[in-house]
């Protein structure tokens, strides 16, 4: 059974920088995909930025394109997302998802497997 564990996330001031990392346990697959997704209150889950198995590949949603960066350490088997600049409509629950596959896309429906969710809150 995946099992995925978040660390990081919390309250900053509009412009500062976090970083969330998420650890993955139990896969059987030697390769897979794996993503970051985010929900503000009250909206569905959107997509911010995907990774495929051997880093080679990045996406990103169009509202974090050039402030944020994923990144991955296969020898630990985790996965980040560095996140500078940060603004007020960043704020939401951000969660890491992994795909058995080399690259899992943009859509939720391509991540079987979550993590537990981490709270983003940037405000003055």
């Amino acid at each position: 059974q995946v099992h995925l564990v978040q660390s990081g996330g919390g309250s900053v001031q509009p412009g500062e920088s976090l970083k969330l990392s998420c650890a993955a346990s139990g896969s059987t697959s030697s390769a897979y995909g794996m993503a970051w997704f985010r929900q503000a209150t009250a909206k569905e889950r959107e997509f911010v930025a995907a990774i495929n198995w051997n880093g080679g590949l990045t996406s990103f949603g169009d509202s974090v394109k050039g402030r944020f960066t994923i990144s991955r350490e296969d020898g630990k088997n985790t996965m980040y997302l560095q996140m500078n600049n940060l603004k007020a409509e960043d704020t939401g629950v951000y969660y890491c998802a992994l795909d058995e596959s080399y690259y899992g896309g943009r859509s939720v429906d391509g991540y079987p497997y979550w993590g537990q969710g981490t709270q983003v809150t940037v405000s003055s």
